[in-house]
């Protein structure tokens, strides 16, 4: 999303306490850590890692990108859970905030097979058995529900379960797990290059009801991205957690660090506390069943 930080609630329920992360600013995560050698890892650190560009670490991610993952369509600037994650990530594997740089890449050709233009991508990924043949992921650093998001006036605003939903004109972004969400609720589905088009798609009244992921949703409904919107409620799991994790080239021998460092940041609690700054929580969200 484009618009500016705003203040955020408290994480609850949905989101597993510790497999989240959000963000301060890189000037605040910019000194490396001692733990940048890791037990069972090699040599995690900066002199030793064979990045695209030695001594620096470039992340990937979309353009335009959108709060509460990033702000102002700026990844570099610290801000969104994204953003922070990257610089946590990069301060605990020993980088400086000027040794990391960024790289605009579509979200498709991210996870296609073949050389990337970054080390570490980080654009809400759900890790999958079928990307995981063409991209390797790093340890998960967020567990995720998707929502269903309408405007007051479409039919979709009163549904109270997954039936009420059938129907409605759903739309979601390409190659998401919110579309293949939607596409379980409902066979024939919009589908939208990013989330701007599909946002006015929706105010336009195009599609009656979009599917994001919740803390998405909070944004659209919250920072009045879309007018009149409202968070329908959560779509059901299928029993097994969706989680988002950092997407690497498939077998890159930074894998292993990279998750390593994820796994510290949550158990030092420096994920926990980004959480709370930058996530929205699940209140006023109910489960559709």
């Amino acid at each position: 999303m484009t618009t500016a930080h705003r203040p955020v609630l408290a994480v609850t329920a949905v989101l597993t306490a510790g497999l989240l992360a959000a963000a301060c600013a890189p000037v605040d995560q910019a000194a490396p850590t001692t733990g940048a050698h890791t037990a069972g890892q090699g040599d995690c650190t900066p002199a030793q890692l064979r990045t695209l560009k030695a001594g620096t670490l470039t992340f990937g991610t979309d353009q335009p990108v959108y709060a509460p993952w990033f702000t102002e369509d700026d990844p570099s600037n610290g801000k969104g859970f994204e953003s922070a994650l990257a610089y946590a990530i990069a301060g605990r594997l020993g980088y400086q905030q000027g040794q990391v740089s960024w790289a605009r890449v579509p979200f498709t050709a991210a996870i296609q097979p073949g050389p990337k233009p970054y080390d570490v991508d980080l654009n809400e990924f759900s890790i999958t058995e079928e990307r995981r043949k063409a991209v390797d992921f790093s340890a998960p650093y967020y567990e995720v529900a998707q929502a269903v998001v309408a405007v007051k006036s479409s039919p979709a605003a009163n549904a109270h379960s997954l039936a009420d939903l059938h129907g409605v004109k759903l739309g979601a972004q390409v190659g998401t797990t919110s579309y293949d969400a939607a596409q379980q609720v409902q066979g024939q589905v919009a589908v939208f290059n990013n989330n701007d088009d599909a946002k006015q798609a929706l105010s336009a009244g195009q599609v009656q009801a979009l599917v994001v992921d919740l803390p998405t949703a909070f944004e659209i409904t919250g920072a009045g991205e879309v007018k009149d919107a409202v968070i329908v409620g959560q779509l059901p799991g299928t029993g097994r957690a969706e989680q988002f994790g950092a997407v690497l080239d498939k077998g890159s021998p930074l894998t292993g660090c990279v998750s390593a460092a994820v796994e510290a940041l949550r158990s030092e609690g420096t994920l926990g506390k980004l959480t709370t700054q930058w996530l929205s929580t699940n209140a006023n969200a109910p489960v559709l069943k």
